[in-house]
């Protein structure tokens, strides 16, 4: 498990352990710096440990329009959700080859498969990670590693309050546990599947409905969902 915060590392770190009876290893850093992800993949290596299965679950993003969001945040968004994956992807998946299997699951999100003009760079990152991780299967499948993208629509997570997405109809109603898209996502991965969508009705629509639909209703149907109410 790697994040920033140790504190709270440590403490999945205990339950984990406690709850399975294995040994967990932690590392806490910054994976937006620029030598992050070679620094994480550095202390794998001097743990001794191999990574036969490395699961995305870092980002993050905001609710606002882009003129009037800071530039910063936004480009520290793009740093965390694209720039750290690609380069941590880069150095697991040459280990994974050179080993001769791996499974890789991205946590992404329905937003990859949509345009959201009050998160803007946020939707972007997500659709950057969808393709990125297909065409990573389609390259890597062959030496013995796959690539999978879990794309969850609302889950009942500290997310929704972190990106300030609170009162918008993108978070109204019951989410999926996380419980439920972690087992789904699991399982997509362990079977190989390129992408995955955890509820059906998503699916249909996304699928379905959403390719045949004016890009402008499109834009203006994921707009009113996006604004508070």
């Amino acid at each position: 498990m790697a994040a920033r915060c140790a504190e709270q590392l440590n403490a999945h770190k205990l339950e984990v352990e406690t709850a399975h009876g294995v040994s967990a290893h932690v590392f806490s850093l910054d994976l937006t710096a620029e030598v992050g992800a070679a620094d994480l993949h550095a202390q794998i290596k001097a743990a001794g440990l191999s990574v036969d299965i490395l699961i995305n679950n870092a980002g993050f993003g905001r609710q606002g329009e882009f003129v009037e969001r800071s530039l910063e945040s936004d480009l520290g968004m793009i740093d965390f959700n694209v720039k750290a994956l690609v380069a941590l992807k880069h150095l697991v998946a040459d280990d994974m080859i050179e080993q001769g299997s791996g499974k890789i699951l991205h946590v992404n999100s329905t937003a990859g498969f949509m345009l959201g003009p009050l998160q803007a760079t946020y939707f972007a990152t997500k659709a950057f990670v969808k393709s990125f991780s297909q065409a990573l299967d389609e390259a890597l499948r062959g030496k013995g590693v796959t690539s999978t993208v879990l794309a969850p629509g609302f889950v009942e997570t500290e997310f929704a309050k972190a990106a300030d997405l609170e009162d918008t109809g993108l978070v109204n109603g019951d989410g999926a546990t996380a419980e439920s898209v972690a087992q789904h996502g699991y399982d997509a991965m362990m079977a190989g599947k390129l992408v995955t969508i955890n509820q059906f009705g998503l699916r249909f629509m996304i699928n379905c409905l959403m390719p045949f639909m004016p890009y402008r209703m499109k834009l203006k149907m994921i707009s009113k969902m996006q604004t508070k109410a």
